[in-house]
């Protein structure tokens, strides 16, 4: 994903994580930044906690969003 994703993509994007969440499959998030988007890592955060709040009742949050590098990750578990 990109911190700026469109709002169909993020749409397709949920569809297939709810997918694999329901097949009881653990999820990967990542958040890619490239140039000046790392001066804005607050939208790719804020990206990252609505996925969090649209599946809080049927995941959890094994990892919490954080920096590796140029990409923002986190890991969700089915509950």
């Amino acid at each position: 994903m990109r911190p700026n994703i469109d709002t169909h993509d993020y749409d397709v994007k949920m569809r297939a994580l709810e997918r694999f969440i329901n097949d009881g499959d653990k999820v990967k998030v990542t958040m890619r930044f490239r140039g000046r988007e790392m001066a804005h890592q607050d939208l790719g955060m804020n990206v990252l906690q609505r996925i969090k709040e649209q599946f809080e009742d049927t995941t959890k949050v094994e990892l919490e969003p954080k920096m590796e590098g140029r990409m923002m990750v986190m890991v969700m578990a089915p509950r």
